[in-house]
């Protein structure tokens, strides 16, 4: 299967059906960790399964499969040639990332991971918003598994941790909000994403003291958060994402 045929089905039904972002941070003791993506869109399967199985190929046969960019950014190094330094400086920011996807027509799922380490949490600034790159690829729209849109909320995010305290925190752009409110696909978005979901899932190597979100929701060991958000707040209010997190000494 050629990785553009999965890409442009993946981000057709991220944006024909409610789906679930969660976003999962992981650190660890000495600062390091992983970072990941996750888009579940079992609603679609769930209609329409064996309908689209069949748009992929054998409606019967599952779909278990992993990639990185670099592999997809190799099928694409022509385009990729023509683009600025900068934005190529921004691919490149997501070479690493390893792409999963699992698709059963008879169990009814499909399940996306975006997955990456990394050494410091001060690496991931604006990864998110790096898939938006993805649009200055010849047919870069089915290049981002996630959804064209995903990413591009108008806002830069950025995270810290020094031992003591974590920080998420989106400072949005007021020129690309006010665009974003002309355009006339913005409506469509709002639309398609109006029953979605975004989850922050984030594991720390300390207990936590407090959040400054009152709605997080604690694991038994309070080295754990997790926090739901709707899909029209990440896009369109993206600083209501923001919050600190305080750890015991």
């Amino acid at each position: 299967m050629k990785l553009y045929k999965l890409l442009s089905f993946s981000f057709l039904l991220a944006t024909l059906t409610s789906c679930t972002f969660t976003e999962n941070i992981t650190i660890n003791d000495n600062g390091t960790g992983k970072f990941s993506v996750d888009m579940d869109g079992s609603a679609l399967m769930e209609m329409a399964g064996d309908q689209i199985a069949g748009q992929m190929g054998d409606a019967k046969k599952d779909i278990d499969t992993t990639f990185t960019f670099k592999q997809v950014f190799e099928e694409k190094k022509d385009s990729i040639a023509k683009l600025s330094p900068e934005t190529q400086k921004e691919l490149k920011k997501l070479e690493n990332f390893i792409v999963s996807t699992k698709m059963s027509s008879e169990k009814k799922q499909f399940l996306m991971t975006m997955a990456t380490d990394f050494k410091n949490v001060n690496e991931l600034q604006d990864i998110l918003q790096t898939l938006s790159t993805f649009q200055k690829l010849e047919g870069g729209a089915a290049a981002n598994p996630l959804g064209s849109g995903f990413g591009d909320n108008g806002s830069k995010l950025s995270y810290s941790y020094d031992g003591k305290k974590f920080t998420r925190k989106a400072v949005i752009d007021q020129q690309k909000k006010a665009a974003k409110a002309k355009d006339s696909a913005g409506d469509m978005s709002k639309m398609m994403f109006a029953s979605s979901s975004y989850i922050v899932k984030y594991h720390f190597p300390k207990k936590i003291k407090k959040v400054s979100n009152p709605t997080a929701l604690f694991s038994d060991d309070r080295k754990s958060i997790t926090i739901q958000y709707t899909f029209t707040d990440y896009m369109e209010n993206p600083d209501k994402l923001n919050f600190d997190v305080e750890f015991e000494k």
